[in-house]
């Protein structure tokens, strides 16, 4: 990224939640700084995985691809990962959609992409449906959404891929001390607690069992060899997707993170498909 390019990205922290439930959230937001050439592009969203943060491959590759054509880029860190703070532990469903809502909200103006990986998948896909809530009431908010870009989409995970999948002895763990350590593969290894209330919480946000309809275009990025999120529960998204502008593309080789750059390539060609 080059100098000049950085320089329009600014760091911004802000508070979501009252009370006890107060946390710092930390926004990397860039501006669009060629709004002669750009036009009316979307600015782009970026919502991240569970565990990770906003300074991973795909957003830094992200950001810098919108640095380079004048568009806005916004990303951040949910409570209790990366500059933001709060507890990991901490962490729910619900919670960090609150996040991602207050910082769409306060950040963002116009259309956008919402990009979201892995578990970002499911927040962008809780967003739209805050997004047309709000639009069914009448809001007028001064951003709004033209389409979906989900890699390695989770939605669900906390009951698909995590409950129904444990051994009963996690399960006995989880219900009997509130949590378990979860050994981690990603990042320095450092095991991270699967609690109870992330699991009950997260069926309050179940959207799998029934019809989602979005209402904007969808874009999903999967890889046939991904261990963390199988290639079947892409399928099982797209089944409950309109039919008209949703395209899956399965990446035969390809793993969780999709972070090579021909992956990086795929991500951003569905971006700029959409706007």
């Amino acid at each position: 990224m080059s100098q000049a390019a950085a320089s329009t990205e600014e760091l911004a922290f802000i508070e979501v939640g009252e009370g006890s439930r107060a946390r710092r959230i930390a926004v990397r937001a860039r501006n669009g700084n060629d709004p002669g050439s750009a036009g009316d592009a979307p600015g782009l969203f970026w919502l991240g995985g569970f565990n990770s943060d906003m300074t991973g491959t795909k957003a830094i590759a992200l950001d810098g691809w919108a640095a380079e054509h004048g568009r806005a880029c916004i990303r951040f860190d949910y409570s209790g990962h990366g500059e933001s703070g709060g507890q990991f532990a901490d962490g729910t469903i619900g919670r960090w959609l609150e996040e991602s809502v207050a910082v769409f909200t306060q950040f963002c103006r116009g259309p956008q992409v919402v990009i979201g990986s892995s578990m970002g998948g499911w927040m962008a896909l809780l967003l739209a449906r805050e997004i047309a809530k709000r639009n069914h009431a009448g809001g007028n908010g001064a951003a709004s959404l033209a389409g979906l870009v989900l890699i390695a989409p989770a939605p669900d995970f906390t009951e698909e891929l995590m409950w129904k999948g444990f051994s009963p002895e996690i399960r006995a763990e989880i219900e009997t001390n509130g949590a378990w350590l979860r050994p981690s593969e990603y990042g320095d290894g450092t095991p991270y607690p699967i609690t109870r209330n992330l699991i009950e919480e997260g069926r309050n946000h179940l959207l799998l069992g029934s019809q989602i309809d979005v209402g904007w275009p969808v874009r999903i990025l999967q890889g046939a060899q991904d261990p963390d999120v199988p290639w079947k529960h892409a399928f099982a998204l797209v089944h409950r997707l309109p039919a008209e502008d949703v395209v899956l593309t399965m990446i035969q080789d390809g793993d969780h993170r999709l972070s090579r750059p021909q992956d990086i390539a795929r991500i951003i060609a569905a971006v700029a498909e959409i706007g």
